[in-house]
């Protein structure tokens, strides 16, 4: 049971690691003139103006106790690698999470770019705001996601330091020129319905990875708050081979565990997980059980760890700190091998919790958030990856103090990744 009831949703809520590449020395990074979202319009005239939240606010205390000669490896180790989150949500929230719904209705979402910048990131895999619904409780639809799309991308295409990546080169290119890559992506795929060419159509878009879905279930397959698990559909596997064939990267994250061993099996290429920890950590259906983290390495794949609040706790750590999420990182390390564990935080630019409150409605994830009679802390950050700016420093440090090599570090900050998107982007 929960300590704290004051809100219950916060309580609910191998193969050998490839040669080395030659190392990628990125040039000076870009100097953009204007670090804000949508810089050609005007604010409050052509979009509602929303308060938004601070992207440099800090509430994190926790600090990572560097020698000299350890944060200058970390410094190193940012700077000469290519670094991805494989999922993350880059955007600003509004200062009070309870403007969220009017802040997503004006379909302006900001990014903190600056920030991002500070991160030592190559590339993020954008979640984009994707699973909240403005006119239904059931999530986005098809004109929600081509119009969040294409809202995202005139967005970009007006920066001069950031670029789209559409294949494997692309994020290459982004760490020589100093620049940021985006890899546009979905949580769900709810939103095709029974239309499979309209993930021809989202390819088009520049769509690189898709979650098959979410915690409830669609026409492709069972999501994580079903009791009774169906799996994948027989249009969900024509939707496996769709995606396949054009090169997407497929995502189980919110699937049901039936669903995840149906896709891997399915699939021709390697699959990710793209943001989850080990059900043997903390049970809750919204962490993955042995035999599919097992499968999913043992196909190529790669599981991208967790870092939203109240996920990844650990029995060791119940306050949910970068310490909870680490328990997953080492015990993933040990079931699946190295060379298939990455990180991918899951984080915004504000009030995290605050959001959930905001969008429970919409959501639905007090269930798979639920770890079954086990004590945990609620709490109004996950100290030392509160967000993306500082997550990946203090997760190469905590690597670094922990006796990790450079060539595993490289690894599993952005190298595993980067393989496997060889293996599936066309």
């Amino acid at each position: 049971m929960c300590r704290n009831t004051e809100h219950p949703l916060g309580c609910r809520i191998v193969r050998a690691i490839r040669a080395e590449r030659p190392p990628i020395v990125s040039s000076p990074a870009a100097k953009p003139t204007d670090y804000e979202s949508f810089a050609y319009l005007e604010r409050g005239v052509d979009f509602p103006a929303v308060e938004l939240a601070d992207p440099a606010y800090r509430r994190s205390t926790f600090r990572l106790d560097l020698t000299a000669e350890q944060s200058s490896r970390v410094d190193r180790l940012l700077a000469d690698n290519v670094v991805i989150s494989l999922h993350d949500h880059p955007q600003m929230l509004p200062a009070d999470p309870f403007n969220l719904i009017p802040y997503l209705r004006g379909r302006h979402e900001f990014t903190a770019f600056r920030e991002l910048h500070q991160s030592g990131l190559t590339a993020v895999f954008d979640g984009l705001f994707g699973l909240i619904g403005t006119a239904t409780s059931g999530g986005w639809k098809w004109d929600d996601i081509i119009t969040a799309l294409g809202m995202r991308l005139a967005d970009l295409a007006h920066r001069d330091d950031v670029v789209v990546a559409r294949q494997v080169a692309d994020i290459v290119e982004a760490k020589r020129n100093g620049t940021l890559a985006f890899v546009l992506g979905t949580e769900s795929a709810g939103f095709i319905e029974n239309e499979l060419d309209r993930i021809d159509v989202l390819y088009g878009f520049g769509v690189r990875q898709m979650g098959l879905v979410y915690a409830d279930s669609n026409t492709l397959g069972s999501g994580q708050k079903e009791t009774r698990d169906s799996g994948l559909t027989m249009f969900g596997r024509r939707a496996v081979d769709r995606m396949n064939q054009l090169g997407i990267l497929i995502d189980v994250s919110h699937a049901s565990d039936q669903t995840c061993r149906d896709v891997i099996e399915a699939s021709s290429t390697p699959i990710a997980i793209t943001h989850a920890g080990a059900r043997a950590v903390w049970p809750t259906p919204r962490m993955k059980p042995d035999d599919v983290l097992k499968a999913c390495a043992e196909r190529g794949g790669v599981l991208g760890l967790e870092a939203a609040p109240h996920t990844t706790i650990s029995r060791e750590h119940p306050t949910h700190t970068i310490e909870s999420v680490m328990d997953h990182f080492t015990y993933a390390v040990d079931l699946m091998g190295i060379e298939h564990v990455a990180f991918g935080p899951d984080l915004f630019y504000g009030d995290h919790v605050g959001f959930h409150h905001a969008s429970s409605g919409n959501l639905g994830m007090n269930a798979v958030l639920d770890p079954g009679g086990l004590e945990f802390d609620r709490v109004s950050h996950v100290d030392g990856l509160e967000n993306t700016t500082e997550s990946f420093r203090n997760l190469a440090g905590w690597l670094v103090t922990h006796g990790y090599s450079d060539s595993e570090i490289k690894a599993v900050l952005g190298g595993n990744v980067l393989r496997v998107l060889e293996e599936v982007w066309r």
